[in-house]
């Protein structure tokens, strides 16, 4: 058969020429606070009134001027005349949050008081605007609150309901078409029996799709589209109106994987091939501005795939800020066993304070990632790990 890609592209090189091709999506769309976790703004936001707008306690206690309590302490209390008005001699109680009154000044906390009667004893000096929010003094007006392409988080809502705002404008979130293929494939809606010898149910396409959903994507999944050129071809125009289009299944070099060709026959085939394992035979092209992903269909190849070309591409795709990766370092149980020339993609589970690789976790056996708690890449110029080494786990989502 000869070579099986025509070259080899490294994991960088694929993923740059890949985001080259994306141009980030500028359709936005207003929704409510209570949806707007999650999205990404598309405007800048500029607070348009002081937030308190008027001076506050900070905590329970009684307002008072602070010029009328000098020197107090607990074995030299002031006296204060309870009152419903603040003037000198007098003082009231105020709630945490509650608007200081007029003449007030300051807030002496309740353990630093004692009520006898109609009299409160003062028993801690405070000096002016002890104890009292001011004005403005959480967000000022005119103040920049966000800027465009901020990441809103719940507690972002939360700032933004406090300016009186009740809706945002949002980025669109990105469409990513999957396109489950292959003749082995049954659908789940049909059976979930155990199907015949030769078949398997479809789940590549359920992972995909949820996978897309977590990242901040809309998927759209089709049905199961037969290991076909034309059927392919079909099935994507029929998607092109989606924001990327991902092709599962049929991208190695046998008589039934055709995606790869029909990518490079209706727009451009950017790489076929690239250096990591599992999922060397993933494909990256463009058609009419949309990006396409060929993942291979063997299921943990797919997943690296998703890992390392899809969800970069839905960031750009939406404008979604990047956002660091939990990562532990952690000592090796045992060795890791890597072939050089590529980046090798290798489960691990935790004992104790140590991962240990999982072995005989082919690209086929899907069950290995559920059985990981997260994953090692060893570099293309690196030969394994040693037992003891210390390496960098990345925790799988």
């Amino acid at each position: 058969m000869g070579r099986i890609f025509k070259e080899r592209t490294s994991v960088d090189e694929a993923l740059r020429l890949f985001l080259e091709s994306i141009s980030p999506l500028r359709h936005t769309e207003e929704v409510p606070l209570e949806a707007c976790a999650g999205r990404v703004l598309a405007e800048t936001i500029v607070s348009g009134r002081d937030v308190p707008h008027y001076r506050r306690a900070a905590m329970d206690g009684y307002s008072v001027r602070a010029s009328d309590t000098p020197g107090a302490s607990p074995a030299n209390p002031v006296l204060l005349q309870l009152s419903d008005s603040i003037e000198e001699g007098t003082t009231m109680w105020i709630h945490t949050g509650a608007a200081l009154p007029e003449g007030a000044d300051a807030v002496v906390m309740v353990e630093d008081t004692v009520t006898v009667g109609d009299m409160v004893e003062i028993r801690a000096q405070v000096y002016p605007g002890r104890n009292v929010g001011q004005v403005g003094e959480d967000i000022k007006r005119e103040e920049l609150i966000f800027k465009e392409c901020h990441f809103l988080r719940p507690c972002d809502a939360a700032v933004l309901a406090s300016l009186g705002l009740d809706r945002v404008k949002v980025f669109r979130k990105p469409v990513i078409a999957v396109i489950p293929t292959g003749d082995e494939l049954i659908s789940r809606e049909i059976t979930r029996e155990v199907p015949p010898p030769g078949m398997v149910l479809e789940t590549n396409g359920l992972m995909a799709t949820l996978y897309v959903e977590k990242w901040r994507g809309v998927s759209r999944c089709t049905g199961i589209v037969p290991d076909r050129p034309e059927s392919i071809r079909k099935a994507v125009e029929t998607n092109k109106d989606a924001d990327m289009i991902l092709i599962l299944g049929g991208t190695s070099v046998g008589k039934r994987d055709h995606a790869p060709e029909v990518v490079e026959s209706m727009g451009k085939l950017l790489v076929h091939g690239v250096g990591i394992i599992p999922g060397k035979p993933t494909a990256l092209g463009i058609i009419d501005r949309t990006p396409v992903v060929c993942l291979p269909g063997y299921p943990v190849a797919g997943l690296v795939a998703l890992y390392f070309f899809v969800r970069p591409g839905i960031r750009k795709l939406g404008s979604i800020p990047e956002v660091p990766e939990i990562v532990l370092r952690k000592r090796l149980a045992a060795k890791i066993s890597s072939k050089i020339g590529y980046v090798n993609f290798i489960r691990v589970v935790f004992e104790g304070d140590r991962v240990r690789p999982l072995m005989g976790a082919g690209a086929g056996v899907l069950s290995s990632v559920a059985r990981a708690d997260g994953y090692v890449l060893v570099p293309e110029h690196v030969e394994g790990y040693e037992e003891g080494q210390e390496v960098d786990v990345f925790l799988i989502e």
